[in-house]
């Protein structure tokens, strides 16, 4: 095996490969004919599935700077060394089934990587520096042990897919629904109790997988023409298929647990006036946005950190007529099996609950139109 890898290696070299295949070949460190004189200058790919390398040398981007893809999957890798982050042109890095406990900060420098795949590892918390990694489109850190995802995920503008199946998620962090990019986002077999308000009002994202989150009791009604799995979640089927109208209450109630704290009122379809803090946030922030380009001829406005931060990110906005929401909440409940998804997840026991800005849109709100 030696002998059959040296040779490999060397015609490598001789002949200026661009893809190098050193999958299932036994390794149990890195080889050395690899890191040799000037290393493999030309070579862009290099595969190495399926062995039992248990780390990275340090000098690897500078044996091998031209790296456009490298493949790690199913090794014994317990840390990646902090030189990740010089390997320059790096597009695609597989580190898939893996014995990572840590993920160095270094991979922030990355700025050309488009995919990182990061799944059944030991991961407990992901580097802020992901943030940094704006041409990312693909991120899989699906069977780890993470308990949060990086505040400043919602930098990486290119996002289109992000797997995280399998973790202690307890929630979606709000700051996701900016990715306008993002198409899929799976979060199944998770601890999540509720999703943000504005989850699906892109119009890129398509599939949104939230199965086996038995705590989440209610999707955002903006998510009812998406292609969705939530099978698993929720009340049980036994328990759907008894009194479900006596039910409703009780659910609606638990559904609205999952509110942010700063929601102060739960407005109900009698009350037919909204508080004066409340209009004066949504006149503020229409102000500011829709005028952006008169912000400097604005005069300044002092307002309590809790409010100034609000006006920046609102709860939500409402499902009715889009407005902005920011103190006050009118939800409606619709159960699943009466829109039009009840047809496609059949086994599906979620029921969805819409976010509205007054008891005028509360009532003329519907999913089907």
């Amino acid at each position: 095996m030696a002998t059959e890898l040296h040779e490999t290696i060397f015609m490598a070299k001789q002949e200026r490969h661009k893809n190098l295949f050193l999958n299932y070949k036994n390794l149990n460190i890195f080889p050395v004919e690899l890191l040799k004189d000037e290393g493999l200058q030309f070579l862009e790919r290099l595969y190495m599935k399926r062995n039992s390398l248990t780390t990275l040398p340090d000098n690897l981007a500078q044996k091998l700077p031209n790296l456009i893809e490298l493949y790690l999957h199913s090794n014994n890798l317990v840390i990646i060394p902090e030189a990740i982050g010089n390997l320059a042109r790096l597009q695609s890095l597989d580190l898939s089934n893996n014995a990572l406990q840590v993920l160095c900060p270094e991979i922030g420098r990355l700025r050309s990587l488009r995919h990182l795949r990061l799944s059944n590892n030991q991961l407990k918390c992901l580097p802020p520096e992901i943030g940094d990694l704006q041409d990312l489109e693909t991120l899989d850190v699906s069977m780890n042990q993470l308990m949060s995802l990086p505040d400043r995920l919602h930098r990486c503008l290119s996002l289109q897919n992000l797997t995280a199946d399998h973790n202690l998620l307890s929630h979606v962090p709000r700051q996701l629904c900016w990715l306008h990019r993002l198409n899929q986002l799976s979060m199944a077999a998770n601890r999540l109790t509720f999703l943000p308000l504005d989850l699906g009002r892109s119009r890129e994202m398509q599939f949104v997988f939230v199965d086996n989150n038995v705590d989440l009791k209610g999707l955002p009604s903006y998510l009812y023409n998406k292609v969705i799995g939530c099978s698993g979640c929720g009340l049980s089927a036994q328990a759907l298929e008894g009194g479900l109208g006596e039910m409703l209450g009780e659910e609606l109630s638990e559904a609205l647990v999952g509110l942010p704290a700063e929601v102060k009122v739960v407005g109900s379809e009698t009350e037919n006036v909204v508080p004066l803090e409340e209009l004066a946030m949504r006149t503020l922030h229409r102000i500011y946005h829709r005028r952006p380009t008169e912000l400097s001829l604005l005069p300044p406005i002092t307002l309590p950190r809790s409010l100034r931060d609000l006006l920046q990110f609102p709860l939500g906005h409402c499902h009715r007529c889009s407005q902005a929401m920011f103190t006050i909440i009118y939800p409606k409940l619709f159960p699943l099996r009466d829109t039009a998804l009840a047809g496609v997840h059949r086994r599906t026991t979620v029921s969805f609950v819409a976010y509205c800005c007054s008891s005028h849109c509360l009532r003329t709100f519907d999913l089907q139109g």
